[in-house]
């Protein structure tokens, strides 16, 4: 699996799980406020598979059902991020909520300008939590930043009662119900808890194709109780969502020595140093992943991580840098991989990174499916159809509220 071997440096991050682990279970509290009558937890839907985190506990990953939390930044820099999903789920023939009501996270005001409040913070979390329980289909999280703020959040209320009241007066002066879900679910551990279903259905041959992997960091750093591991993947010392997926799919999964940091994106860093964020995008991670693995495409998991590895590399091209690798997200390549368009459902033409030779490796036409993509655009311009189609997929089931 691994084209070098680890440094020192990192075999000293890798520690091998504690026989007790060191945190306690988030979810036992959760539901001792329910039993005290404070909130109502909401239960994972059946069918569920079941994963395990970093320190052996089990969590519950639902199949369907669900409402999809989306993420600002993908619905307005890599629309085909949420789009790619959307289509794995249809192409399982699982129903979904598409919510036209759901709310930003505002982990912006969180993590990147500390102009908000707790009270405030966990009222929007809740809010969503709350429409989400009144649909009847239970939250997947896109973004991995919201995903690990609401973890946040639910720590923060578990611990401290006076701010419970805070957010339950607000809910009430909205109207919405005082919500807790049984899990925290991101999208990307949807996607590891079905991608055996992807591989048996997947019509491209990946096994030329070589890929690095950047875990996001808001997914395995914060509340790293909470990320799920597999022993057969790092033995069980890496988060295992995104590069189980890749070798299920049958490509290579080749190591570099600068996995644990951050893509770059930062938060503050990208809005007051985007020099730093676009040089640190560059130099400390694609070119380490170039001058060690010499990777086909770079995979990940976040909004921030995909757009900050790709739309930074044109400041390292205009440098001479040995840059030039295409990134997307694992679910963008599983529905490649399953024979999804590269443009009408992946919408590969938002990325700036070049990719079309990465496309051709796979096996994808590209020339075709563009003029493809370029003909329904025509028609959508002379009102001959009012939205792209998804071909294969538009005869399964509907997605609840869903204007794709």
């Amino acid at each position: 699996m691994s084209k070098i071997p680890l440094p020192i440096v990192q075999e000293r991050r890798e520690r091998q799980r504690p026989a007790t682990p060191p945190t306690e279970d988030i979810r036992e509290k959760v539901f001792e406020i329910e039993d005290a009558g404070e909130w109502t937890v909401h239960r994972v839907p059946e069918p569920y598979t079941e994963v395990t985190t970093k320190y052996g506990r089990t969590k519950k990953i639902p199949h369907q059902g669900l409402w999809h939390h989306k993420s600002c930044g993908q619905c307005g820099h890599i629309p085909g991020y949420s789009t790619a999903i959307f289509w794995l789920m249809r192409k399982l023939g699982f129903e979904y909520d598409d919510p036209k009501d759901q709310t930003s996270c505002t982990a912006w005001n969180y993590y990147a300008s500390a102009t908000s409040n707790s009270a405030a913070q966990a009222a929007v979390a809740m809010r969503n939590f709350g429409a989400a329980y009144e649909s009847e289909h239970f939250p997947l999280i896109h973004c991995g930043t919201s995903y690990g703020h609401y973890k946040d959040v639910r720590e923060e209320l578990v611990a401290h009662p006076h701010l419970r009241a805070k957010v339950r007066s607000i809910l009430d002066k909205l109207g919405r119900p005082f919500v807790m879900p049984e899990e925290i679910v991101h999208y990307s551990e949807w996607v590891y808890a079905m991608r055996h279903e992807f591989a048996a259905r997947q019509v491209l041959d990946l096994s030329e194709i070589t890929a690095t992997v950047h875990p996001a960091c808001h997914y395995h750093k914060l509340v790293v109780e909470d990320a799920i591991y597999d022993p057969d993947i790092y033995g069980g010392q890496r988060t295992a969502v995104v590069t189980a997926v890749a070798q299920a799919l049958g490509a290579e999964v080749a190591d570099y020595s600068t996995w644990f940091d951050c893509c770059g994106f930062g938060f503050r860093h990208i809005l007051v140093q985007r020099d730093f964020t676009r040089s640190f995008a560059t130099q400390r991670k694609i070119e380490v992943m170039v001058d060690e693995a010499n990777p086909d495409v770079v995979l990940t998991h976040d909004t921030g991580c995909v757009t900050t590895l790709d739309q930074s590399q044109f400041s390292g091209k205009a440098h001479g840098r040995k840059v030039g690798v295409p990134v997307m997200s694992e679910a963008q390549f599983a529905a490649l991989a399953m024979g999804a368009h590269p443009y009408k459902v992946c919408q590969l033409h938002w990325h700036n990174t070049e990719n079309r030779p990465l496309l051709e490796k796979m096996g994808i036409d590209w020339k075709e499916r563009w003029r493809e993509f370029e003909d329904e655009l025509k028609q959508l311009e002379s009102g001959e159809k009012e939205y792209v189609t998804w071909d294969d997929v538009d005869a399964e089931p509907v997605a609840t509220g869903s204007d794709s």
